[in-house]
């Protein structure tokens, strides 16, 4: 059900971070703000440096374009532009994007009257990519230690440094944020798998459909099976913290991984 009928009054003046009135408005159901702003300017300035880069190269196959990062030999200098030099700039209108989509949506929060939840959430993932980008290759003293932007080149980065890492078997970092994957997945399957068998009732012993099921009869089932249910509330808030935590455990698995 759409929400505009009542949506108006979270619509308020306030809670910007940096540009106040200058940027505080709506386009349709799309808050802007400042943040707004400089997300559409990384965006639009990368996708171009990206399109510019694949003209520079053999082809135009979507799955064969790459953005290489400059040689090991240009160590944390900026490179020529056709060298690496558009990896470079790209990697910083990546950032520019993803930090400022953060930002924004800190501002909603504040006008929401909410929690920092989403930012912060969304900013391990942005930590993830930063980890892989800058900190990785500047402990490692080469910009070409980050990934190349492209869809096999990528992939191709991805086995490469599994290979030379022997699949990262004797990480334990590797090792952690494994388990939080498996456990993030087996957690909310458990939750998703629950809400539907209790919405979606078998029929009666007379045949008539049943009754949907109730949040008590859901926590009734898991004290049943393993004595706890963690609640409503509380399966949500697990599944942010398991799927948060294989995030950044892969990100610390990957920074040990060379410089340590």
């Amino acid at each position: 059900m759409a929400m505009l009928n009542f949506e108006k009054k979270y619509r308020v003046r306030g809670g910007t971070l940096i540009g106040g009135d200058l940027f505080d408005f709506w386009v349709g159901p799309f808050y802007v703000g400042f943040f707004g702003v400089t997300t559409i300017f990384f965006t639009f300035l990368g996708t171009a440096l990206i399109i510019y880069g694949a003209a520079l190269g053999p082809t135009w196959n979507i799955w064969q374009i790459n953005i290489a990062p400059p040689d090991i030999s240009y160590g944390l200098a900026l490179a020529p532009l056709k060298e690496g030099g558009l990896w470079q700039l790209i990697t910083i209108c990546a950032l520019g994007a993803f930090v400022s989509w953060a930002l924004r949506q800190a501002e909603i929060s504040r006008k929401l009257g909410m929690g920092y939840h989403v930012p912060v959430a969304y900013g391990v993932a942005v930590f993830a990519y930063f980890t892989l980008v800058v900190i990785r290759p500047v402990l490692m003293g080469a910009w070409g230690h980050g990934f190349p932007y492209g869809i096999w080149s990528h992939l191709d980065w991805v086995s490469n440094v599994g290979y030379q890492y022997l699949h990262f078997h004797y990480n334990p970092a590797h090792m952690i944020a494994v388990s939080f994957f498996f456990l993030t997945t087996f957690a909310l399957s458990l939750h998703g798998a629950l809400v539907l068998s209790a919405v979606n009732p078998g029929k009666t012993d007379n045949g008539k459909q049943d009754v949907v099921k109730t949040a008590e009869h859901e926590n009734t089932f898991f004290r049943d099976t393993i004595g706890y249910s963690i609640g409503t509330l509380g399966i949500h808030r697990l599944g942010l913290f398991l799927a948060l935590s294989a995030g950044f455990w892969s990100a610390v698995c990957i920074v040990i991984s060379g410089p340590f």
